[in-house]
């Protein structure tokens, strides 16, 4: 695929953003109204009235935003990047969590070339960015980091590339610890660890690294100052499979080992007891929390996820998507929306509000990565990440209350432009960096291409005729 150059190899221009009403999720959550932001060197260097600013920035170049709403790019902390993009709304949704892993994903990842992975995360983060994502924390589950980052860097989306990791018996990418460990290190190395587009440590986690690779992977973070993310308890099979491995829940076990921590984004941790919530709270280890996903798979996040207690007791949350079979789209709105929906509907008595949701989506999820001093909130020498929503659209007359506005309405459809790190990578809802023709032709090519050499056949739930034989067959006629 031909692809223009990435993004971060040109230096913003200096931008003055008119007329909007700024959502900063500042520490007092304060909205200016008819608020101007100026962009320069990629950061926000000043925020006031267009009055203000124009005199004290003459000739400046203007985007008009009067009308509408300015809130900080939304952050996706658990998203997979490879193999599902290109096989999205393939795996049926009548079948377990497990079958559909190991029976569909684990697959379609052991088959997927360079060439994949890269176009892959360009569609994931070309999608993402048109839905606000201005942050995507890749989940690990690839075989070419490199070129994962490649892809993203290209659409010109803010993100965290790992290598997937595991030193069970089995499978394409499992290695014995020492050798794993040297594929992480090479892998963040290869990333690099000071660009818009960074590496971390990752591995698959659940039941399938040993004591000695988490350990490991936790010292490795720590010598790279990376953070690591592995999955855990997004089901109840994790807590199953530890109680026959240390007789201990999985958080608690990870407790012991010392792993847990400020470092450690843990994918998931939906199973939890409380030894478990109160091991995560004492040590700040931070969760990303896909609901989506959770409900797609049916692994019973209504019965036993504990994430909006966890984020009330002060512990570390942000919001993620997952997968394109699992979630199945990379849309952080969608996820506030969910996580405050579950929360209500269990009926507590204080159920978790919208204002709280979308901090979750933003600046709670920059502190749960450990970005809050770079991304999250529009304040004074933050990166410019930026979402103009459109407030024009139907969506937002009349305008009411903001935080219910943005989580329970459909705030994610009315996306115009994007900034990230102060680039235009949105505008008037057209991508800058992508061409959307080009991507749309190569990814059913090799969709099909992928799904062959997995050999999946995908079921489809209603026949599929010609036009002319449904007229032969005779059909009724409007």
């Amino acid at each position: 695929m031909t692809v223009p150059a990435a993004v971060g190899d040109a230096p913003a221009a200096d931008l003055l953003i008119v007329g909007a009403d700024v959502v900063t999720m500042d520490a007092a959550r304060n909205v200016v109204l008819d608020g101007s932001i100026l962009v320069r060197a990629g950061r926000i260097a000043a925020i006031g009235s267009a009055e203000q600013l124009r005199a004290a920035h003459p000739g400046i170049t203007e985007l008009d935003a009067r009308g509408c709403i300015v809130v900080p790019g939304l952050i996706n902390a658990h998203q997979h990047t490879t193999a599902s993009p290109l096989t999205r709304s393939t795996t049926p949704d009548d079948i377990d969590s497990q079958l559909a892993i190991f029976g569909w994903t684990v697959p379609l990842h052991e088959q997927v070339s360079g060439d994949d992975d890269e176009l892959s995360a360009l569609l994931t983060a070309a999608e993402s960015l048109s839905r606000g994502v201005t942050t995507v924390l890749e989940a690990g589950t690839v075989g070419h980091p490199a070129r994962v980052a490649a892809g993203l860097r290209t659409a010109g989306i803010r993100g965290r590339v790992g290598r997937w990791g595991w030193d069970v018996a089995g499978g394409k990418y499992a290695a014995p610890v020492e050798q794993s460990l040297a594929l992480q290190e090479d892998a963040v190395r290869a990333v690099g660890t000071d660009s818009l587009v960074t590496g971390w440590v990752t591995l698959v986690g659940h039941g399938l690294a040993s004591d000695e690779l988490f350990v490991g992977a936790a010292e490795l973070a720590q010598r790279l100052d990376v953070q690591v993310t592995w999955h855990i308890s997004p089901s109840a099979d994790d807590t199953r499979t530890y109680a026959e491995r240390s007789g201990r829940p999985p958080v608690v076990h990870l407790e012991r080992l010392g792993v847990l921590g400020p470092r450690l984004l843990l994918g998931h941790a939906v199973w939890l007891d409380n030894a478990e919530v109160d091991a995560i709270l004492r040590s700040g280890t931070a969760v990303a929390s896909c609901p989506g996903a959770y409900l797609r798979l049916g692994q019973g996040y209504t019965r036993a996820a504990r994430h909006t207690e966890i984020i009330r007791r002060g512990g570390r949350v942000a919001l993620g998507c997952d997968a394109h079979n699992a979630g199945d789209v990379p849309d952080v709105f969608r996820a506030a929306w969910l996580l405050a929906a579950l929360d209500r509907d269990r009926g507590t008595s204080e159920p978790f509000r919208s204002d709280e949701a979308f901090a979750a989506a933003t600046i709670g999820g920059a502190e749960a990565i450990g970005l809050s001093e770079l991304i999250g909130s529009i304040e004074v020498g933050k990166a410019a990440d930026l979402v103009v929503l459109d407030g024009a659209d139907l969506g937002w007359i009349p305008r009411g209350d903001l935080a219910l506005q943005l989580v329970w309405g459909d705030a994610g459809r009315t996306v115009r432009d994007v900034l990230v790190d102060g680039r235009i990578v949105v505008r008037d809802r057209a991508l800058q960096t992508v061409d959307v023709a080009e991507l749309r032709r190569e990814a059913a090519d090799r969709s099909a291409a992928l799904l062959r050499r997995a050999g999946i056949d995908v079921p489809h739930r209603w026949p599929s005729v010609t036009a002319e034989k449904y007229e032969l067959a005779g059909a009724p006629c409007a």
